[in-house]
């Protein structure tokens, strides 16, 4: 057996030793779920700061958010800690009433002095999930008069500008940037380092003290997070007492232990360990579409990536349909418009999905945009699921024209990094939207509100590949306002278009989250947006 997968078989018995018997060992606990995943991205827990998908699933898990997507339809808006929310007749103010039995973990009651304080420190930290709030209008210097407590259970929020209802809850309101954390313990933690006040950043990144499902009770760094059940929900309390993930980076050693019993869920596994577990009469094997991508981007500041015809002929070097039916089965979709199938006012699958393989094409691209002869660039991508694969497609493909794509793999959390940094000319990466509306992609993939390095808009990914067009910021911003539903669908079509031309970025397919789980596990909650723990139980 390989030493990563003793390791991985050894760490999991490990987390459940004090509730097994040795007899037991090839099965999980009994009011435990235990998952194995790629932590090696996790960086924090604190809300205000996390970017990663695993660290997004866990935390809507342990701090849930004032309103909440519907789990059988994510079009529909449903209350969380908020139990219902009114609107100003000119549409500048949104009032939310709290739940009357909001508790933290600990027993103190949540109150909208917790709720507002929460989102005053999103804001003033300023770290990449502000922009859930900035691009709203919501600015530091004016945060605290912006959203406010009436009282010990009702928030006014004062926008700046009369945006659709709909859109605000489902795209902040929404985002787990609204979890209520407990401001007491956060203002004790709090320190002023160097002028400037941490709101308890260092502490909640180990320890989010939240209204949720679950809380924090262990994280090893690249080893294993705990959450414990929180006994004092206001609702229905989670049917598992414990959820053990474990950081398990390779799909053959999350296959073995899902075989053998030892984890319930496995998180990350590539197309042929799927493809055998679906044999497996005591494994399901689920795949949900997500609002999410894996793309390349190009980093803009190169003087030959600035040029869209180079960006453009790589849109012609990706073989869609044979990646289709190969190595994207139970992983994605092609699709290379940056609005996912399923959001508002999305380019059907044909018009968003124009190119093919046409390495001609390709090469004529590169002739008029002054490289007849191709070449020479870095290629970073992760080592993740099937990234190498198509890293490696990519690289074959525009080696038959000239093109010398030198290929550089690395962990996620060091390609994020690299990413939020500028340092690359080009990476394979992804993104997962928001909300459901084509102003989510958009908002953040297209629309640039500040292109210089000093800006350091990070949760841009136009802003990583620094591009920025003011054409493109206008059109958004008029979409976004739009009242009238058919013509806003037509005002996204025209950006979709544009950007399939001149964008940064060359979408590849839109993520499937496939899933593999003991079928002794039942009620385990998946939608495009969330994967709900509370709901497994055994």
């Amino acid at each position: 057996m390989p030493p990563t997968v003793k390791a991985a078989l050894a760490a999991t018995l490990l987390a459940g030793a004090a509730a097994l018997s040795p007899q037991a060992q090839a099965a999980t606990p009994r009011d435990a779920l235990v998952m194995a995943w790629n932590l090696d991205a996790l960086i924090t827990f604190d809300p205000a700061q996390i970017a990663e998908v695993n660290g997004n699933d866990i935390i809507r898990n342990v701090c849930e958010p004032l309103v909440n997507y519907d789990l059988k339809d994510v079009s529909k808006m449903v209350p969380g800690t908020a139990e219902s929310w009114t609107t100003s007749e000119d549409g500048m103010t949104i009032t939310f009433k709290l739940r009357d039995n909001l508790k933290f973990p600990n027993g103190r009651t949540a109150t909208a002095h917790d709720a507002v304080w929460s989102m005053h420190r999103v804001v003033g930290l300023g770290y990449g999930n502000s922009a859930n709030f900035t691009q709203w209008g919501f600015t530091r210097d004016k945060i605290e008069q912006q959203i406010t407590a009436a009282d010990d259970r009702t928030i006014v929020v004062k926008m700046d500008r009369p945006y659709p209802v709909g859109l605000m809850l489902s795209a902040m309101f929404a985002s787990g940037s609204t979890g209520i954390m407990d401001s007491e313990i956060g203002k004790k933690e709090a320190k002023t380092v160097d002028g400037r006040y941490d709101w308890a950043n260092p502490f909640f990144k180990t320890n989010p003290v939240c209204v949720g499902h679950y809380r924090v009770t262990r994280w090893n760094t690249n080893e294993v997070v705990i959450l414990e059940r929180n006994e004092n929900y206001y609702g229905e309390k989670a049917k598992l007492r414990r959820v053990i993930i474990r950081h398990v980076p390779e799909s053959a050693a999350q296959r073995l232990l899902l075989e053998k019993g030892d984890i319930d869920v496995a998180r990350l596994l590539n197309t042929d360990d799927l493809r055998a577990l679906s044999k497996n009469k005591d494994v399901e094997v689920t795949a949900t579409t997500i609002h999410g991508f894996s793309y390349l981007a190009f980093n803009a500041q190169d003087p030959i990536f600035s040029n869209p015809k180079v960006r453009q002929a790589f849109r012609w070097m990706i073989d869609y349909q044979g990646l289709g039916s190969t190595v994207l089965e139970y992983q994605g979709t092609p699709r290379a418009s940056l609005v996912p199938i399923g959001a508002f006012g999305a380019l059907d699958e044909k018009e968003g999905q124009p190119f093919k393989l046409d390495l001609e094409k390709a090469k004529a691209l590169l002739a008029e945009a002054g490289f007849p002869n191709g070449f020479t660039k870095k290629f970073i991508h992760s080592a993740n699921s099937i990234s190498p694969q198509i890293a490696q497609h990519v690289q074959a493909n525009a080696a038959k024209i000239g093109v010398n794509l030198q290929l550089e793999q690395m962990a996620d959390a060091q390609l994020f990094t690299r990413a939020r940094a500028r340092e690359f000319e080009v990476l394979l990466i992804g993104w997962g939207a928001g909300y459901p509306d084509s102003d989510s992609m958009i908002s953040r993939h297209a629309v640039n509100p500040d292109n210089r390095p000093e800006a350091r808009l990070a949760q841009y990914p136009s802003w990583r590949s620094s591009w920025q067009d003011t054409k493109i910021n206008e059109m958004a911003d008029a979409a976004r306002m739009e009242r009238d539903t058919t013509k806003r669908i037509e005002m996204y079509h025209e950006i979709q278009k544009y950007m399939m031309d001149n964008g940064p970025m060359a979408y590849i397919y839109q993520t499937v989250r496939p899933i593999a789980v003991r079928k002794e596990i039942k009620g385990f909650a998946m939608t495009p947006f969330d994967v709900d723990y509370s709901t497994a139980g055994k």
